[in-house]
């Protein structure tokens, strides 16, 4: 089977920099509708391999490769199936919208007939039909999202890079944008790559998800096996002197992280129930007087692979601040 994305041993330099040091695996399975999520902090690598699949970085060492083409050797056949929508608003601000996606669509290779009736088609579509007439400099915030997601899939891309798409968006036009993600890859067959600070939007419609740090891949997750694992994070307040708590919660395999005050955020490891923490508690002459419970999440799985769940007690798990987006 054909994967999607496939890197061997990539290294992407940057002047003297190396940024991607070294990254291999095999995301996706081409054809096969699914999502794939790109998380890490500011810096982990994000932007840089993103724009090394888009052919704008030359790999110092080892070879990246979109459906089985060359992102290198072979950048005209790569471009043919691939969509991309920026981070960045990349408009001409006093060209209407059926104007510019029909442009971007004949620069995809569609004849100019076909691109001018696929860019009324998609437009629709993402719900700018109405205002498709409009300059684009004239658009709201959620507008030129559509837009730039309508240049990103005029053409029928195989695989489409979407960076940051809910950038901004009230919360309406967040869920329309999700909607539209989800109606890609399984009305249209359509693999999608999503860049998001938004833990939340990879959660919603991600399938699976790679998470960078310092130019490095550090965990590769399939979603539905971790929910699957249905390991337990749980928030827990108590009183006392809680120093050795993290100690006594090593013993049964679990991992805390303490937030002061009291205040600690806890994994538990499948098979190990709730009902241990009243033990512990007991045992370190501590009084509990919140406990809440639920299964792992995305964020847990993140902050795991950043290293946050390794923090010392006194020391507070910040994904807000982890997950800014921008960088390299």
């Amino acid at each position: 089977m054909t994967s999607v994305i496939e890197l061997q041993n990539l290294k992407v330099r940057l002047g003297r920099r190396e940024i991607l040091k070294g990254i291999s695996c095999r995301l996706g399975v081409a054809g096969a509708g699914k999502a794939i999520g790109l998380l890490g902090p500011n810096g982990a690598g994000k932007s840089t391999l993103i724009q090394t699949l888009l052919g704008f970085h030359k790999a110092a060492s080892g070879t990246a490769s979109i459906l089985g083409f060359s992102c290198q050797h072979q950048p005209r056949e790569v471009k043919a199936r691939l969509g991309y929508m920026p981070e960045n608003d990349a408009f001409v601000a006093n060209m209407n919208a059926v104007t510019f996606v029909r442009l971007m669509g004949e620069v995809s290779g569609l004849p100019p007939a076909i691109a001018l009736e696929k860019a009324h088609e998609v437009l629709f579509h993402v719900g700018l039909g109405e205002a498709r007439y409009r300059q684009i400099g004239t658009y709201s915030l959620g507008m030129k999202q559509m837009a730039k997601l309508a240049q990103a899939i005029v053409h029928g891309p195989e695989l489409v890079i979407l960076d940051e798409p809910t950038n901004g968006l009230d919360p309406a036009a967040r869920v329309r944008m999700l909607k539209l993600i989800r109606e890609m890859k399984e009305e249209h067959g359509m693999s999608i790559l999503l860049c998001s600070h938004l833990l939340r939007d990879v959660e919603e419609v991600c399938d699976e998800a790679v998470i960078l740090k310092d130019g490095a891949i550090v965990h590769h997750a399939n979603l539905e096996e971790e929910r699957r694992a249905n390991r337990r994070f749980v928030e827990l307040e108590v009183t006392g002197d809680d120093s050795g708590l993290n100690a006594a919660l090593g013993a049964y395999g679990a991992e805390g992280v303490s937030e002061g005050g009291g205040r600690w955020r806890i994994v538990l490891p499948p098979g190990v129930e709730v009902a241990v923490l009243w033990r512990v508690a007991a045992h370190q002459n501590l009084e509990i007087h919140r406990l809440t419970h639920r299964r792992d999440s995305l964020e847990e799985i993140f902050l795991k692979a950043v290293g946050h769940l390794n923090r010392t007690p006194g020391e507070a798990a910040a994904p807000e601040e982890a997950l800014t987006h921008g960088g390299l």
